[in-house]
């Protein structure tokens, strides 16, 4: 697909482990247990491979685009279009925008695949694939080229971004129903956990969503292989996810999935280079119960549990100033290795170790 290859490095060594504990036990001795920040700060010090994991220059992307599907009617009413949705984030007229700048957190947002065009915007970056995807019930929602073209889109993005931390939240309408399809393919999960919103939602209209999706599913039932997937039913939005995904986790940076989609595109990556899980943080912006289910299927919870009901993106933008501290917990001197504090952004320093035994999962498809 692309001309060179990365290898995404899983982060487990338990020579580093061992010191990062060990170090964190110091901290201990005078400040006390810290409870779940410590499991985190070590997970950041293996995904750097440092005692004194450093993070800076966040990057927030919101990843947009529309999904044919919702002409068959499976949306629960939107509040808003997509462009809607967008063009208020770009105005910083939504929460997310609003925390993002009073946490640091530089907000882009990438058309992936809007069925409308927004005027040029700084904070606007063009990657559409096309106007939308296709009704994946009746067709495939995307081709397989566009499949791979998102990806490499998403792969040059992720090349390029400043930082070594990222920010992934998926919006559109039909972008929840979407990326459950794709989950449910992946993890031969229920599409029905998926879907369910909570308590309230109606029988008649669940019922409906479910003739729709089981349709979609019996219609594209030979996909199973991860771009075939994402071809039959997801969005560009996941596509270009994937991408940014692979390339970011390749160069060890942090990457702080937020919603259905984001998950749906981890999933996808996972299938690709199965490490990628390793570089991952969970965050929440909103209380559906098929979330649940989503981050149920890694085996994770979100960062904060705060009952919002926002855009995704949300929950990790409030999340970052606990990312940040669990830093501090390793990159502060507490055992006479810390980074110079007149030098925040400076690269953390490798840990030595013996060099690691092949990776068992070959090098990367990208």
């Amino acid at each position: 697909m692309v001309g060179s290859r990365s290898l995404v490095t899983p982060t487990s060594s338990p020579q580093l482990e061992k010191a990062l504990r060990e170090k964190l036990s110091r901290r201990n001795e005078v400040g006390g247990s810290l409870g779940e920040l410590e499991p985190l700060a070590i997970r950041l010090g293996l995904m750097q491979n440092s005692l004194t994991p450093v993070l800076h220059d966040p990057q927030l992307l919101v990843f947009a685009a529309d999904h044919g599907l919702v002409v068959d009617g499976i949306c629960e009413a939107a509040p808003r279009s997509t462009h809607e949705t967008v063009q208020m984030v770009l105005d910083q007229q939504l929460p997310l925008a609003v925390f993002a700048r009073a946490q640091g957190l530089a907000v882009t947002v990438v058309d992936c695949g809007m069925a409308q065009n927004l005027p040029p915007h700084e904070r606007l970056l063009m990657r559409k694939i096309a106007h939308g995807t296709r009704n994946t019930r009746a067709a495939l929602a995307m081709t397989l080229e566009q499949a791979h073209a998102g990806m490499r889109a998403g792969m040059e993005i992720g090349d390029k971004l400043p930082g070594n931390v990222t920010v992934l939240a998926g919006v559109g309408v039909g972008s929840h129903e979407s990326a459950s399809l794709v989950l449910s393919r992946l993890t031969e999960s229920p599409v029905r956990d998926l879907i369910v919103s909570g308590p309230h939602m109606e029988i008649d209209f669940l019922a409906h969503v479910m003739n729709v999706l089981t349709q979609a599913q019996a219609r594209h039932r030979a996909a199973v292989e991860p771009i075939d997937v994402l071809a039959a039913f997801g969005g560009f939005e996941v596509a270009v996810m994937v991408g940014v995904i692979l390339m970011a986790a390749s160069k060890r940076h942090l990457l702080i999935i937020d919603g259905a989609p984001a998950c749906a595109a981890l999933m996808v990556a996972s299938r690709i280079a199965q490490p990628v899980t390793d570089y991952c943080v969970f965050c929440r912006s909103h209380s559906h119960r098929g979330l649940d289910q989503a981050l149920n299927l890694f085996r994770s919870s979100a960062l904060l549990e705060l009952g919002m009901e926002s855009t995704d993106g949300t929950g990790a933008s409030l999340a970052w100033p606990l990312l940040k501290s669990a830093a501090a917990l390793l990159a502060d001197p507490a055992g006479g290795d810390g980074v110079d504090p007149a030098q925040p952004h400076a690269e953390a320093k490798p840990f030595a170790e013996p060099p690691p035994d092949p990776s068992p999962f070959g090098p990367a498809l990208y």
